[in-house]
C-alpha cells in the first residue's frame, strides 16, 4: 500500500523549516539542528508540501519534540517585529489617522444592515429567481434593515477587482512552483517574452516542457487553449470566506469568528502551509491565536496575505480599519511578517479603492507601508523592492536582484520575498493593469498569490470591467468555480454587489487619508 504522504503537516517535514524559520527570526537553534541532523533527519522539501518516503516512528516522534523546544527558544526580533496590534501600531509613526469615512466607521457595528432581506434572514422577502436569488442565498443568516443602494461609483470597480484577481491568479497558475529560468524559457519559448498574455503549450519543444514541466494540477485548465472560466484555486477561496464572514458576523469579528467559519465553511483539503496547520490545530482544539504559533512553521508565508483583499476592497479610504481587520483575520494563522504582509495589502486596497478613483499606485503602496513597522524584514524589503523598481528600467533586472537577496534566506511561499516582489511588480507597472499582473507572475516564487493580489489592486485603479484589455476577462466567462459555499459558478458583477453591500457607511465623495 502506497503511503499518503499529506502535505504541510507531517513533523518530519515541518522541522526543518522551523530551523530556517528561526535562523529567520533570531533564534539560536543551532543545538536543535545538530540533534536532528545525527539523528537522520531530513532537510524539509525545496519545493513540495511533503517528503516522498515517510521515516521511522522514532524520527516522527523526534521531529514534534524538536518543535516544541524550538518554539521556547527567546527571540532577537521580539521587540521589533511583534504581533500584538497595540504594539504594531506604537511602531508604526506614520499609522493612518482615522479621518471621514474611516472615523465614521470605526466603534460602529458594519456589515449588518446591508444584506438585509436579500440575505434570507428572519422577515426577508421571498427570494427572486435567477443570478439575484443566487447572491442573495450565497449569504445566509443575517437580518437587519435595508439600506440606499451602493454608488453606482463602487460598483464597477469592485468588479474590476474581482476580474484582476481572478485573471492575474489564473496567470501565474500553470507556472506554480517552477523556478524562474523555467518561467522564462517557457514563455520565450512560445513568444510570450516580456510576458504579456497567457501561458500556452501551443509550439512548446517537448524536450522543454520535460525540463519545466507545468504545474500538474493547474495547466488543464489555466494554458490559453484550455480555460473555460476561473477554475477553483485558494486565492479565489478566501475573497468568498470573507464575504461569508463580514456578512454574518460585521466588521467587528473575531479571530475565533474566523475560526469557526472555516470549520462550517471550508473543507480542510483547500488549505495549504499555515492555513492547513491552523486547522488542524483547531480540531486538535487549540485556540486561536495559539493556532498561529503550535508547529507552525509557515506562520510567517503568504497565506493571510492572500486573505486581505475583502477587508480592503470594504473599506475604501480606510486602510486603518482595513488593517486591523486584516490583523484579526490573519493571527488565527500566522505571526509578525506574515501578519504584516496581510496589514499592507488590506491598507493599499482600502487606499486604491476610494470611489472617486483620486489614489495612484504610488501612493497606494506608501499608504500599505503606514501599518508596517518600519523596522521590520517587511518593511524593509517592500522599500528596497520600490527603490529597485525606481531605479532599473528593465523589470528583469530587478527580479534578478530580488532572487539575488531573497532567494537564499526565504521560501518561495514566504512573504517577505513575495510582498517585496509584488511592490516592485505594481510600482514598476505604474498602475498599467497587464503590465502589473505579468511583472508580478514573471517574477517567479507564489505566481498565482502575486498574480492575484496586483490584479486585485490594478483592478481597482482601472475603475471599471471595460478597462481592463478584454483577452484577460473573456476567458473567465464571467463564472467562478469553488467548494465555498453557494458561490459555485457565480458571475463576478454578482461579487461585486455582493462586496458593495458589505461596504457601509458609502458617500459618493471620500476625504483624503491624512497620516500623523
Amino acid at each position: 500500500m502506497t503511503p499518503l504522504r499529506l502535505t504541510w503537516v507531517q513533523p518530519e517535514d515541518l522541522i526543518g523549516h522551523e530551523l530556517r524559520q528561526a535562523a529567520q527570526d533570531g533564534r539560536n537553534a543551532s543545538r536543535i539542528a545538530a540533534r536532528w541532523s545525527a539523528a537522520g533527519g531530513p532537510e524539509a522539501p525545496l519545493r513540495a508540501g511533503a517528503s516522498r518516503e515517510p521515516v521511522s516512528p522514532y524520527l516522527r516522534m523526534l521531529a514534534n519534540d524538536l518543535l516544541d523546544e524550538l518554539a521556547d527558544l527567546p527571540s532577537e526580533l521580539a521587540d521589533t517585529e511583534p504581533t500584538d496590534l497595540n504594539r504594531i501600531r506604537s511602531l508604526c509613526p506614520n499609522w493612518p489617522t482615522r479621518t471621514g469615512v474611516d472615523a465614521a466607521r470605526h466603534g460602529h457595528a458594519v456589515g449588518t444592515a446591508n444584506l438585509s432581506r436579500s440575505a434570507g434572514g428572519p422577515g426577508a422577502e421571498p427570494p427572486a429567481s435567477g443570478r439575484g436569488a443566487r447572491a442573495r442565498s450565497a449569504l445566509k443568516g443575517h437580518s437587519g434593515e435595508e439600506t440606499a443602494p451602493t454608488p453606482a461609483t463602487l460598483l464597477p470597480r469592485l468588479e474590476a477587482a474581482w476580474l484582476g484577481r481572478a485573471a492575474g491568479c489564473l496567470l501565474g497558475k500553470p507556472v506554480e512552483k517552477l523556478p524562474l529560468e523555467g518561467i522564462r524559457q517557457l514563455a520565450r519559448a512560445t513568444g510570450n517574452w516580456p510576458l504579456h498574455t497567457w501561458f500556452t503549450a501551443r509550439g512548446l519543444p517537448p524536450d522543454l516542457e520535460a525540463t519545466y514541466p507545468w504545474n500538474r494540477r493547474s495547466a488543464p485548465t489555466s494554458l490559453a487553449e484550455n480555460i473555460d472560466g476561473m477554475p477553483e484555486d485558494d486565492d479565489l477561496n478566501y475573497p468568498l470566506l470573507n464575504l461569508l464572514l463580514l456578512q454574518r458576523h460585521g466588521k467587528h469579528f473575531t479571530t475565533t469568528d474566523v475560526a469557526r467559519l472555516w470549520l462550517d465553511e471550508l473543507p480542510a483539503g483547500r488549505t495549504f502551509t499555515a492555513e492547513r496547520i491552523a486547522y488542524r490545530n483547531l480540531l486538535d482544539g487549540i485556540e486561536p491565536p495559539h493556532t498561529a504559533v503550535h508547529r507552525n512553521p509557515f506562520r510567517e508565508w503568504i497565506g493571510a496575505l492572500i486573505r486581505a483583499d475583502a477587508h480592503g476592497w470594504t473599506n475604501p479610504a480606510a486602510p486603518a480599519t482595513a488593517a486591523e481587520q486584516a490583523h484579526r483575520d490573519a493571527t488565527l494563522t500566522h505571526t509578525a511578517n506574515g501578519v504584516y504582509a496581510a496589514m499592507f495589502t488590506a491598507a493599499t486596497i482600502a487606499e486604491a479603492a476610494t470611489a472617486s478613483g483620486t489614489s495612484d499606485i504610488h501612493t497606494c503602496l506608501r499608504t500599505g507601508l503606514t501599518v508596517v513597522p518600519p523596522g521590520s524584514r517587511l518593511a524593509r524589503a517592500i522599500r528596497h523592492a520600490i527603490q529597485l523598481a525606481r531605479k532599473h528600467r528593465h523589470f528583469d533586472t530587478v527580479v534578478d536582484e530580488l532572487h539575488a537577496t531573497h532567494a537564499a534566506t526565504y521560501h518561495w511561499v514566504h512573504a517577505v520575498p513575495n510582498t517585496a516582489l509584488l511592490a516592485a511588480a505594481l510600482t514598476h507597472a505604474d498602475g498599467d493593469f497587464t503590465a502589473s499582473i505579468c511583472r508580478a507572475v514573471s517574477g517567479g516564487w507564489d505566481t498565482d498569490s502575486n498574480g492575484a493580489t496586483a490584479g486585485s489592486i490594478a483592478g481597482l485603479l482601472a475603475g471599471r470591467p471595460e478597462a481592463i484589455p478584454a483577452r484577460w476577462t473573456t476567458p473567465l466567462k464571467n463564472q467562478l468555480a469553488t467548494s465555498i459555499g453557494d458561490f459555485n459558478g457565480m458571475g463576478f458583477d454578482t461579487l461585486a454587489d455582493l462586496t458593495a453591500q458589505l461596504t457601509t457607511h458609502l458617500t459618493t465623495t471620500h476625504p483624503t487619508t491624512t497620516h500623523t
